[in-house]
Formats: C-alpha cells, structure tokens, sequence
C-alpha cells in the first residue's frame, strides 16, 4: 500500500470517529431488546463489520486502495471491536457461564471470518 496523503489520514480519523459512534447507536439499540447474559450487542456489530470489509475488499481494495484504507481501517476499525468481544467472553467464564463463554469466543471468530467470507462473495458478484 502506498502512503496516505493527509486528507486522507484525516478521513481515516473522521470515519474511525464514526464507526465508533454508530458501535455505540448499535450497541444501545440492541441491548434495549436483549437482557441476557450473552453479548449479543457485540457479537452483531463485528459480524457487520467484517462482512463489510469483506465487501470493501472485493470492490474498492484492488483499484481505490486509499478508500479502502480509509473506509476498512477508519470506519470498520471504529465499527468493530474484537478486544471488547474477548473481555465479554472473559467475563463470561469469571461468572462461571463457560459454555457460553466458549462459545462467545469461538463463535464470534467463526461467524466474522464466514461474514468477511460472504462479504467478499457478494463484492466479487457486484463487480
């Protein structure tokens, strides 16, 4: 990858901004309808966000490296959160619920890369 030109640093820090923001919109919304213990909120917003990147990656990645930066590193990187989604699963098992710890860690690893999988199935068909 070639080096970023300064407004795009900026974009990438703006949209990073954003990702983050629109985790928090996400975050909110989903934990107003779910009241279990299993980290629904999370697990959601980083299987959109790696279907999203794979998306990227398959349409812009290759002839707009720098939008990809921008939008995968910048608003994906915002977006996503793999470490929140570790510490969830940690949590899990401090409380005993190891079952659903397990499957907290191992199914949100199995269900992103499937996400970016199909992500970048679907660019390949769109372009």
């Amino acid at each position: 990858m070639t080096e970023l030109a300064p407004v795009s640093v900026l974009l990438l820090a703006l949209l990073g901004g954003v990702g983050a923001a629109t985790r928090l919109v996400v975050d909110s919304l989903v934990n107003r309808r779910w009241r279990h213990g299993f980290p629904a909120a999370t697990l959601l917003v980083n299987v959109t966000g790696s279907f999203l990147i794979g998306v990227l990656s398959a349409t812009v990645a290759t002839d707009h490296p720098d939008v990809f930066a921008v939008a995968a590193t910048g608003f994906c990187g915002g977006y996503t959160t793999f470490s929140t989604a570790m510490v969830e699963s940690v949590r899990l098992a401090r409380e005993g619920a190891w079952r659903v710890a397990a499957w907290s860690a191992v199914g949100t690893l199995l269900l992103c890369v499937t996400a970016a999988a199909a992500g970048v199935l679907l660019g390949r068909a769109l372009t």
